[in-house]
């Protein structure tokens, strides 16, 4: 390997995504492995390539394009040879980052990286050799309407009125984020199978796995 080849990766990456309150963030704190969250890699609001709402509503914040799929890759990358990296501290609230912190591996072989986005970065993954699995949770749409709206109400992530006007939108679009997810790479599956899946790729040598076709 010369000195500009890329180093061999020790770890790999878990994608895990799925409409919004579909539950990735609690899975993935579930499973103990180190997390590396992808909505953190949001655009700013002083941002001028933000997508936004055909009815004027603002950024449209569930569109792939208000999120840096670049810089989520290359930590991502970095965190498989190296493993740590600086992520961005983002605060929804405000739509602005407000520091950044690292994410260290401390020697795992696997991770989660997690949001709503990390199905448009499968292939990428896959072709750098670091993808482990990429899942796509689902559920009861109404379910995950209330899980969502309950969130960010208490988390006060955006207004009220928007709040419930985006999960309007987004309870009525579910099956079609799903459908997207699918299509891009991700397994379906409920929480259940996903646990299972996790399981299996902790069981796998990094190597091994990075060397089958």
């Amino acid at each position: 390997m010369n000195s500009h080849s890329p180093a061999r990766a020790t770890a790999r990456v878990l994608l895990l995504t799925g409409p919004s309150g579909s539950g990735k963030t609690s899975l993935a704190a579930l499973t103990g492995l180190p997390v590396l969250n992808l909505d953190d890699f949001y655009k700013e609001a002083a941002d001028p390539s933000l997508p936004q709402l055909p009815d004027g509503g603002g950024a449209d914040w569930d569109s792939p394009l208000s999120w840096d799929a670049g810089a989520a890759v290359a930590a991502i990358e970095e965190l498989c040879r190296t493993g740590r990296t600086a992520v961005p501290v983002y605060d929804i609230a405000t739509s602005a980052r407000t520091g950044a912190a690292e994410l260290a591996l401390d020697g795992a072989p696997l991770f989660i990286a997690e949001g709503i986005f990390a199905a448009d970065v499968i292939e990428r993954c896959r072709e750098a050799g670091l993808l482990a699995d990429a899942l796509c949770l689902r559920g009861r749409p109404t379910t995950t309407f209330r899980r969502r709206l309950a969130r960010d109400l208490r988390e006060g992530r955006k207004p009220a009125v928007y709040l419930v006007r985006r999960g309007l939108r987004l309870l009525r679009s579910e099956r079609t984020v799903v459908a997207r997810h699918t299509a891009l790479g991700a397994h379906p599956c409920a929480r259940p199978e996903a646990l299972a899946r996790i399981a299996t790729a902790r069981t796998e040598d990094p190597v091994e796995a990075a060397a089958r076709p």
